[in-house]
């Protein structure tokens, strides 16, 4: 079932996700919440989702990249489920990229992430994982977690000017117009 997103503003979205009981993850309820979420990603073409983003106050994320329409050159990142996880940072290196969000609809920011993040959480079976995620992989987990901390990306950049609505960003930042292309150009010779 598709569910419901919560859009910056409603207080779920700024609330700090309740851990989930081991025992809870076999429970059918449960079980359908994990699908419901993945069919929810898959419908408004995220590539994860939290909890806390369809109105449930629970530590668990999903995210997958698979030959995904925005991002076609990335490398796949397999259907993943993390309940209660827990993220550090391999080391301080980070990385400003552009980020958007279900909650935060048509709008595209430039975000500082770490590069490399170790992930501790438990799997859709209530198996332990325990990983390193580099680059893409390792944004989407940092985003997808923030939210489970009250937190949306507009909190981590660093320059709001770069905020920008999808379409725009798609025109200019991307320098899909001409316009944009020869600004752009003449903005390095500068």
């Amino acid at each position: 079932m598709i569910l419901k997103v919560a859009r910056l503003g409603n207080p779920v979205v700024r609330g700090v996700a309740r851990e989930v009981a081991a025992q809870q993850i076999a429970e059918g309820d449960f079980q359908r919440l994990l699908d419901d979420m993945v069919e929810t990603m898959h419908e408004y073409d995220g590539v994860g989702l939290a909890a806390p983003q369809v109105h449930v106050p629970l530590c668990v994320a999903v995210l997958e990249v698979i030959r995904h329409p925005r991002y076609p050159e990335l490398a796949p990142i397999p259907l993943t489920f993390l309940v209660n996880p827990v993220v550090s940072a391999v080391d301080e290196h980070t990385v400003e990229d552009w980020e958007g969000c279900l909650s935060v609809p048509e709008l595209r920011g430039l975000v500082p992430r770490h590069k490399a993040v170790r992930v501790s959480a438990l799997g859709r079976r209530g198996e332990r994982l325990d990983f390193i995620a580099v680059d893409f992989h390792a944004r989407v987990i940092q985003h997808e977690t923030d939210h489970l901390n009250g937190m949306v990306y507009l909190d981590r950049m660093k320059e709001l000017r770069t905020l920008s609505y999808l379409l725009e960003w798609q025109r200019y930042a991307l320098g899909e117009a001409p316009a944009a292309k020869a600004g752009t150009a003449a903005a390095r010779r500068e």
